[in-house]
């Protein structure tokens, strides 16, 4: 049994709750029952969204500093890689995901977050990369995936900087999608991922797979990729479904299998 890290599925709907109070720091132990949950959350059939929530008043403030102080430049260069992949275990997952963010989600915590496909915050919250302040630079993500979320220049302003930011500018920015009450935060990520419940979870792994994977390379590379998917999902079930729910129903009818 993870001790700080736990799916929860209702509905349809994946809860990956962060629970090391007070902060939910990231320790080693945490970013490897991140990654546990994530995999879970992949392969698990009665799952079709998954919502990152680190409770009421906290997302989490980011990596367990204490535990830096105790490795070794030798160390780290072992244990990078799997740092960056616990971080960002989130984008691995083939299915539509949200963060919902109370409070802090600093550093490793907005790394976590990043690697969702959307970002809810509460109004209270505070959110940024503040490595710097450390004499270090995001190791989980932040430089790769804040860079294409947001540009180059305002991602390294805060980088530089490392100051938190509020949510109506993170949301002016684009570091988040939607501002809520605190305490809204969580029914807000249900609402978002309700609607992909029953949904073609072929269709939307490739869509996922397709946008994601394309930012990676150029768009002749691309385009290609998005053709090998797009005639990939006419072997699926749910396609055939679809199209003829379409012709005879109308859009918005189809009844989805997952296959």
């Amino acid at each position: 049994m993870a001790e700080f890290v736990r799916l929860e599925v209702e509905d349809g709907i994946g809860t990956i709750r962060l629970e090391r109070p007070p902060m939910n720091a990231l320790n080693r132990q945490v970013q490897t029952e991140l990654q546990a949950a994530a995999k879970e959350a992949s392969e698990r059939s009665d799952v079709y969204a998954v919502i990152v929530y680190g409770g009421e008043k906290v997302f989490a403030a980011g990596a367990d500093v204490k535990e830096f102080a105790q490795i070794s430049h030798a160390e780290m260069t072992l244990r990078a890689k799997g740092l960056s992949d616990a971080l960002g275990a989130l984008a691995s997952v083939p299915k539509p995901t949200v963060a919902a963010i109370t409070g802090y989600a600093l550093g490793g915590g907005f790394e976590v977050a990043l690697g969702c496909d959307r970002r809810i915050a509460g109004d209270n919250a505070k959110v940024g990369q503040p490595e710097i302040l450390l004499g270090l630079i995001p190791g989980g993500g932040g430089t790769q995936r804040l860079a294409r979320l947001i540009g180059p220049s305002k991602t390294k302003d805060l980088l530089y900087t490392g100051r938190f930011v509020g949510a109506q500018e993170a949301l002016e920015l684009g570091m988040v999608d939607e501002v809520v009450a605190p305490d809204d935060v969580y029914a807000a990520a249900v609402r978002w991922a309700k609607q992909f419940v029953n949904g073609p979870v072929l269709a939307l792994a490739a869509t996922k797979a397709a946008v994601d994977g394309g930012l990676d390379t150029d768009l002749e590379s691309g385009l290609k990729l998005e053709s090998h998917l797009f005639a990939a999902l006419f072997a699926t079930e749910d396609k055939k479904n679809g199209v003829e729910s379409f012709i005879a129903n109308g859009p918005g009818k189809a009844k989805f299998s997952g296959n």
